[in-house]
């Protein structure tokens, strides 16, 4: 069985003010059916481990450079996440792609560097709103995940998101038979590569994911969680869509 994931992307938000969250959602929900992860700024990961506690709420990084080390002034390096105490990272982002230039071959090798330091990549897939309109989601997810994901993909230290750039922050969502449809194409597609194991690979959702839509969605599907943004800054908002993924 695969257990469930609901991650936050804290994204270019949070100060140290913003660690009180993270120890509510500990208090609150270390009991939890599901799996619990918080990806803040850099700046905050090592203070989210220490305001996480005893409670299994894991910590991750929004992103890192495919090196190991280096002359890359303002980025960061896989083993230094580890270093601060990070389990998993966000790679592959809409918005890195889009404000970086992020091809799927810099995502598949920031994904072999995150492997390399023990962590867990969450690599993110999505069409914009304009590929959907031409019918070409299925064709771009399934390039993206042909050129995201290397070689060396397992149930361990692979968790794929699934967030349709339209409906990143905008507050809408695809239709539940639109997130089945990608989500089901991407259970297939990872089976061609990793056969039987591919069924423990854990997919979430992402794209304007709150309190009010949670339960349908965990409903569908192959929908092992969600990647939650802006809802995931405060513990009351996240803390009901971690209560609604633990019973579903």
């Amino acid at each position: 069985m695969r257990r469930k994931l609901a991650a936050g992307n804290w994204k270019m938000n949070g100060t140290r003010a913003s660690l009180a969250e993270i120890g509510r959602i500990a208090a609150d929900h270390g009991g939890a059916a599901c799996e619990i992860m918080i990806c803040p700024p850099a700046t905050l990961i090592a203070a989210a481990v220490t305001a996480a506690g005893d409670a299994p709420v894991r910590i991750g990084g929004q992103d890192c450079h495919a090196r190991a080390s280096g002359a890359h002034t303002g980025d960061i390096a896989a083993a230094q996440l580890a270093d601060a105490g990070a389990s998993h990272v966000i790679l592959g982002h809409s918005e890195r792609r889009a404000d970086h230039g992020e091809s799927d071959a810099d995502v598949a090798a920031k994904v072999l560097a995150a492997w390399s330091a023990g962590l867990v990549a969450v690599v993110c897939l999505g069409e914009t709103e304009a590929e959907r309109d031409r019918g070409e989601t299925l064709a771009v997810i399934g390039r993206q995940l042909a050129g995201s994901v290397p070689e060396g993909a397992t149930t361990a230290n692979l968790v794929v998101a699934y967030e349709p750039v339209w409906a990143i922050g905008t507050g809408r969502t695809p239709t539940l038979d639109q997130i089945a449809e990608v989500h089901d194409f991407l259970r297939a597609g990872l089976t061609s590569r990793l056969g039987p194991a591919a069924d423990g690979v854990r997919l979430l959702y992402g794209g304007s994911v709150k309190p009010s839509n949670a339960s349908e969605i965990f409903a569908v599907s192959n929908v092992d969680g969600a990647l939650v943004g802006g809802a995931s800054l405060k513990a009351e908002d996240f803390g009901q869509i971690i209560a609604a993924l633990s019973a579903a």
